[in-house]
């Protein structure tokens, strides 16, 4: 039985989760993987996300793939284009982690317990724009680096900022739960889109495998997935503001239901647009792309840059 190749960024989360991968699908079908290192333009970057551009993380993966260097690939879905790639397919989303956002903070304070003036650090526009419309006079600074980095400067030897926000999902797969000391409601901190869950990538042409990583495959996320992403790449062409959206499928009178909210936020936190739609999960790209037509008709698209 031959060895699956399965490429991986070299990042202590990156690991985690394609190892993860690997033992379920090992698990799930027998076969022995091999995990493949490989090392892209945002690992070896010290710029702002923001500034890199998105799929910055994914492009060597891809690149990987493509060449037939490696069989498959594992992504945080966040941080793939919202468009499809010609000669790749999605074969796998494994079931979610929790998507919402959480808090470390010095002394384990919560968001509401940080004295005014506290330095807040995230990487993210939406988490910066999200913090601001909170109106809690906390000073917010952009950081980079991975889970453990973030934390050290807020809990190790030379820490220099009071809180940090990250994605509650990397520091559950890392072991690191217990120092979260507060978990972000949807309400205050919409999620980024597709926070939370893996994307287990193959070439188009591959049948077999597609078969074989479809043992993976979790439904209901896939789902939840498609409606944030298709709201997102409809905002895409006429918004650059910071976007958010989370996703939720319940059981409903006639089976299951899908609860989709979106925000769109000024980047100062002065505005916002917060709307929601519903449907079933069958409809859920549609739902996503109604949703971002509803917030455009809004006004979504005049919120980048707005100090009003």
């Amino acid at each position: 039985m031959t060895t699956l190749r399965l490429g991986t960024r070299g990042s202590a989360l990156a690991l985690t989760q394609s190892q993860m991968v690997a033992d379920a699908l090992t698990a799930a079908t027998g076969r022995p993987i091999e995990l493949i290192r490989i090392v892209t333009p945002g690992d070896r970057s010290d710029a702002p996300v923001a500034r890199l551009g998105v799929g910055v993380f994914v492009s060597a993966l891809r690149d990987a793939l493509v060449a037939g260097e490696i069989d498959f690939a594992v992504h945080s879905y966040k941080d793939l284009p919202t468009a499809a790639h010609p000669l790749l397919h999605i074969a796998a989303v494994p079931p979610r982690e929790d998507p919402r956002d959480a808090l470390i903070a010095r002394d384990g304070l919560t968001l509401a317990e940080l004295p005014p003036g506290s330095v807040i650090g995230t990487g993210a526009v939406r988490r910066i724009a999200q913090l601001h419309a909170l109106g809690l006079e906390l000073q917010v600074t952009p950081i980079r680096g991975n889970v453990d980095s973030r934390i050290a400067r807020v809990l190790g030897p030379e820490a220099d900022l009071d809180a940090v926000v990250l994605a509650r999902a990397g520091v559950a797969r890392l072991g690191r739960s217990a120092e979260i000391t507060e978990t972000l409601d949807p309400m205050l901190m919409l999620p980024a889109p597709a926070q939370g869950a893996l994307a287990v990538e193959c070439r188009a042409g591959d049948t077999d495998l597609i078969e074989l990583l479809a043992a993976l495959d979790h439904a209901p996320t896939r789902a939840a997935v498609l409606a944030e992403r298709s709201m997102l790449a409809t905002l895409e062409a006429g918004c650059s503001a910071p976007v958010a959206a989370h996703a939720e499928i319940a059981e409903g009178d006639d089976g299951d239901e899908i609860y989709l909210r979106g925000a769109v936020i000024s980047p100062d936190g002065v505005r916002a647009i917060r709307l929601s739609r519903t449907g079933t999960p069958a409809g859920a790209a549609e739902i996503g792309k109604a949703l971002a037509i509803d917030l455009l008709d809004a006004g979504a698209d005049t919120l980048m840059g707005s100090t009003e």
